[in-house]
């Protein structure tokens, strides 16, 4: 990997990490250069627009991460209810490692920016959709409707963020797993 990509990749996700850590407001730029170990005219040789341009590309960066996530789900489990426990078990089990000092890698970043930064803003309408996206397609391949399956999909993201934050103020996984667990049988109910 060239030395100029390594600076601007470290930058994307040192700034991930902080933002999930401290919030997007309480993590300086002057921080997330010390955290990457990037030279500081790296980061406005590539992120020109500064936090806010940063901001966004850790929104989609992690975005994708987590759609990939799902897809992997995906390709593993039978069915929605089956992927939706297998998302509850590894989200529990990486925020125990994380000692549930992160959370989900783009709210905070979304409620502290949002609607203020229409850039970021639209990153986390576009990673919402593309979760939704996953979920929806897996319950359309159960055999539920689009249109149902499309309002189970945004149920499931909004439950899993609600559950994440829950976990962290708990320090416990286990509103992560419950929740996953009754939804998932909610699902197989209907």
């Amino acid at each position: 990997m060239a030395a100029a990509a390594k600076h601007r990749n470290s930058i994307i996700a040192s700034a991930i990490r902080l933002f999930r850590q401290r919030g997007y407001a309480a993590t300086g730029l002057n921080d997330i250069l010390k955290h990457s170990g990037a030279p500081k005219g790296s980061l406005y040789h590539y992120f020109p627009g500064g936090k806010e341009q940063l901001g966004e590309e850790a929104v989609v960066v992690a975005a994708r991460v987590v759609t990939q996530t799902l897809t992997d789900l995906r390709g593993k489990h039978a069915s929605a209810p089956e992927m939706l426990r297998g998302y509850g078990q590894l989200l529990a089990g990486w925020m125990t490692q994380a000692k549930f000092a992160e959370g989900c890698p783009i709210a905070t970043t979304l409620l502290e920016t949002t609607p203020q930064s229409q850039p970021l803003a639209t990153a986390g309408q576009q990673a919402f959709a593309d979760w939704r996206e996953v979920f929806a397609s897996q319950l359309q391949a159960d055999g539920v409707a689009t249109e149902r399956a499309q309002r189970w999909a945004q149920l499931i993201i909004i439950t899993v963020e609600g559950a994440m934050l829950m976990a962290r103020v708990e320090a416990s996984a286990l509103p992560i797993v419950q929740a996953c667990d009754d939804l998932a049988a909610l699902i197989e109910a209907s």
